[in-house]
């Protein structure tokens, strides 16, 4: 009558975890904000920081600046 050992602490720490995270997806659910909603805030975002960019007088270098100093002068 020898049944397998079991070790109760990694069990009950394993419960809590499952809890834990049966309650984190409930929230999730609940709370979170669906994907096409940051989906389209994304896009959006995208959108506007093309436009704004498209309206420089200087294009960006590959480090993602620009020639010109904050007063108007180009460097060098």
């Amino acid at each position: 009558m020898t049944g397998k050992v079991i070790n109760l602490r990694q069990r009950r720490k394993a419960k809590a975890r499952a809890e834990q995270k049966a309650e984190a997806d409930r929230n999730a659910a609940e709370h979170g904000i669906p994907k096409p909603a940051t989906d389209l805030a994304r896009a959006r975002e995208d959108k506007a920081r093309r436009a704004l960019d498209g309206h420089r007088l200087e294009p960006l270098d590959d480090d993602g600046t620009s020639d010109a100093e904050p007063g108007g002068e180009p460097n060098g």
